[in-house]
């Protein structure tokens, strides 16, 4: 079954994520919904810089968000 996916090829696997792809990852593990595959990706992968980078962008967007939200409310 998993051979009938067309997107799961061992070159799209084994290709280092791009910037939003790391975003994306950040995202979903920040929430816990990152998948078993994506992660083995993120690890093998994926460069620490880059998700340094795309986590500090997550956490600056979350005090936004915080911060936007308690104004808007008082």
């Amino acid at each position: 079954m998993d051979n009938d996916r067309k997107g799961d090829t061992k070159e799209t696997i084994n290709r280092k994520p791009g910037f939003f792809t790391v975003l994306l990852s950040t995202l979903s593990a920040a929430i816990g919904v990152q998948s078993d595959k994506n992660r083995e990706r993120d690890f093998t992968y994926g460069s620490l810089k880059t998700f340094i980078v795309a986590g500090i962008l997550v956490v600056l967007l979350f005090i936004a968000v915080i911060v936007t939200a308690v104004s808007l409310a008082l």
